[in-house]
């Protein structure tokens, strides 16, 4: 019950949604960087929404399948086939013994998410299988997928084995599949909703109002711990001394350059440069969609409309998690 790994790609890793309760102790969260894409897929083949799933980055990810298996993908579109063929996405299809999953180069999108039924088969770290690379903990042996690896996979559930039985008698995969255009935005050019930081009425009158009325770019330098952006040059009304904060996902510091840093997934714990807004949580799935290069529009957004953001998005998974069930059931 196994997959083995082909071609590792640029970077792949085990994510699930990620480690909470040890940021007291310094441990990051870590997990999916596009939480909504990884949700989706899980529940396209019968698992929890938390389960371990492969997260994979721009391109080369190529995985054989050493039995049969539902899966999903969802996320950008990196251009999956299977020996050869488009395969379909924001669907759960029915992979065959010896067929080869591929993953070519990012079209949309920046990550994909690959869900298999049953989940993936690694020891829980800390309350999460997610995949801390600096550390060296969660996920395949604390680490990216290498060449030759095999992955392990759990039993399915009820759920999951109902969805391969149906699969397998309609001898096709379904035609349907999920609209995920109300959850990411997998363009390259973005609005994204801040809510003020704390530090937000330190910084002076230009560069408040350059925020939000100014584009920002995504430089290359781009990872899973944050992302540095380039635009107008943001300063402090006057300097002064900040001891380090706790920081979340979605922060967005400004160090001394004035190009701000968006904390992504694996960001610290704690931060001492000042914080000049919070993206919105119901926005961070599609901060993480994007490329390099990547024009991003800052809009302020109050912490009452962005918790409305987000009940708007969980009732869209609450949907599309009973539209499953009434497909396969």
């Amino acid at each position: 019950m196994t997959v083995k790994v082909l071609q590792p790609g640029l970077l792949t890793t085990i994510q699930d949604l990620g480690r909470y309760g040890s940021q007291k102790f310094g441990v990051i969260v870590s997990g999916a960087m596009d939480s909504y894409s990884l949700r989706a897929a899980n529940l396209l083949v019968g698992n929890k929404e938390n389960e371990g799933t492969l997260e994979i980055t721009l391109f080369g990810t190529s995985l054989l399948f050493e039995e049969d298996r539902v899966i999903a993908i969802t996320g950008g579109d990196l251009q999956a086939v299977i020996d050869g063929k488009k395969a379909a996405t924001w669907r759960p299809i029915l992979v065959r013994k010896g067929s080869v999953l591929q993953f070519k180069s990012a079209i949309h999108g920046c990550r994909a998410y690959v869900a298999f039924a049953g989940g993936i088969a690694v020891p829980e770290v800390m309350g999460s299988k997610s995949t801390y690379l600096r550390a060296g903990i969660g996920g395949f042996k604390g680490r990216a997928l290498k060449k030759e690896d095999i992955i392990e996979f759990d039993e399915m559930n009820k759920l999951s084995q109902s969805i391969f039985t149906k699969l397998e008698n309609l001898k096709s995969n379904p035609t349907w599949s999920v609209n995920y255009t109300k959850l990411v935005n997998l363009q390259q050019s973005q609005t994204i909703h801040v809510i003020r930081g704390s530090e937000f009425d330190r910084f002076d009158e230009k560069s408040r109002k350059s925020l939000f009325q100014e584009p920002f770019k995504l430089t290359t330098q781009a990872d899973r711990m944050g992302y540095r952006i380039e635009g107008p040059q943001l300063s402090l009304e006057k300097k002064f001394e900040l001891l380090s904060e706790g920081v979340t996902f979605g922060t967005i510091q400004v160090p001394p350059s004035g190009n701000p840093i968006v904390l992504m997934a694996d960001r610290q714990t704690t931060g001492g440069y000042p914080k000049i807004g919070q993206i919105m949580t119901a926005d961070l799935p599609s901060m993480a969609q994007l490329q390099p290069n990547a024009v991003i529009h800052f809009k302020e957004i109050s912490h009452e409309d962005a918790e409305k953001e987000l009940l708007v998005k969980e009732k869209i998974l609450e949907e599309i998690k009973e539209g499953i069930r009434f497909k396969i059931l």
